[in-house]
């Protein structure tokens, strides 16, 4: 399955977030969260991420320390702040509020025709 990229831009941001309050990680590794999380469906780039990171970043919501793996490589570990909780807890109440409406126009829509492969 295709996700649109409009539906992933906007949920970018509470994702990272959300992703960081589990505990501080690095790049690598919230690429693979975020497809661990999506069962395959979401599969981020670097070219995605990093700018992502560094925007919250700059607006206070994570902290990025360099440190060293285990296998002895210098990696930039990020870690949510206080303020990028705070902006965790809005996004949640703001995304709470558009599944909410999703779920009940869902639910309240009729069905749309199933398609089947090789009809015209």
């Amino acid at each position: 399955m295709r996700i649109d990229k409009d539906l992933v831009a906007a949920s970018a941001t509470p994702l990272v977030l959300g992703i960081l309050a589990e505990g501080d990680l690095y790049g690598y590794a919230i690429l693979k969260r975020v497809g661990e999380l999506s069962g395959g469906n979401m599969q981020w780039t670097d070219g995605m991420l990093y700018p992502l990171l560094h925007r919250l970043e700059r607006l206070g919501y994570v902290n990025a320390t360099w440190g060293t793996s285990e296998a002895g490589r210098r990696r930039k570990h990020y870690a949510i702040t206080q303020t990028g909780r705070e902006a965790l807890a809005d996004r949640q109440q703001q995304w709470t509020v558009v599944a909410d409406a999703l779920r009940q126009v869902w639910h309240s829509a009729p069905r749309p025709p199933a398609v089947t492969e090789g009809w015209a």
